[in-house]
């Protein structure tokens, strides 16, 4: 991704989490990228084509955030942990990230175009954290792990609400991050 890209998508996901999807005007996203209107258009077609990008976007900041808290050295267990819990810190821009996720969800009941965006960056951060959990079963077993998807599902679909009561201030970080361990713990137990 060009520097010049990257800087107006984080522009955009400024505007998304500041105002709302609902609230996304490309002149304000505009201004906030400091580019033209015209430019805008050119990157990325219209209001909807913002949205996609903005997607991938985020999908692209949250797997370097996880690259970055996960080194390949790092246990399986101690991996899955740091891999789901980065997602729930009071870091600014991890903050800023996760409401603008947030948004992009919630939007999609609205607006079909970004479903198969969501769909697919959903579906492989669920296959990522199945094929963690795969190394943790398998390397405290010593055996096969069963199918875990549906572990993983219910993991990354935990961490999303979480960070929604934890947004919108049902919750502390701290407890948060304290009900996605034992979550995490309890799954492992049931395999």
């Amino acid at each position: 991704m060009r520097e010049r890209e990257r800087h107006i998508l984080d522009a955009a996901v400024r505007v998304i989490a500041e105002d709302g999807v609902q609230g996304l005007r490309i002149g304000k996203f505009a201004a906030e990228a400091r580019v033209s209107t015209a430019l805008i258009y050119h990157y990325f077609e219209d209001r909807a084509g913002v949205l996609r990008h903005a997607l991938e976007y985020l999908d692209l900041r949250a797997a370097a955030h996880i690259e970055e808290a996960v080194p390949a050295d790092l246990c399986p267990r101690a991996a899955l942990d740091r891999m789901l819990l980065v997602e729930l810190q009071s870091a600014l821009d991890v903050r800023m990230h996760c409401i603008a996720w947030g948004e992009l969800r919630a939007s999609a009941v609205f607006a079909p175009e970004l479903r198969e965006t969501l769909r697919s960056t959903t579906g492989e951060w669920v296959d990522h954290v199945a094929d963690v959990m795969r190394e943790v079963v398998e390397t405290a077993h010593g055996s096969p792990a069963p199918d875990l998807t549906g572990a993983a599902e219910r993991l990354t679909t935990l961490v999303e609400g979480l960070s929604k009561r934890w947004l919108s201030g049902y919750c502390t970080i701290e407890r948060t991050r304290e009900l996605l361990s034992g979550a995490i713990t309890a799954e492992l137990a049931t395999i």
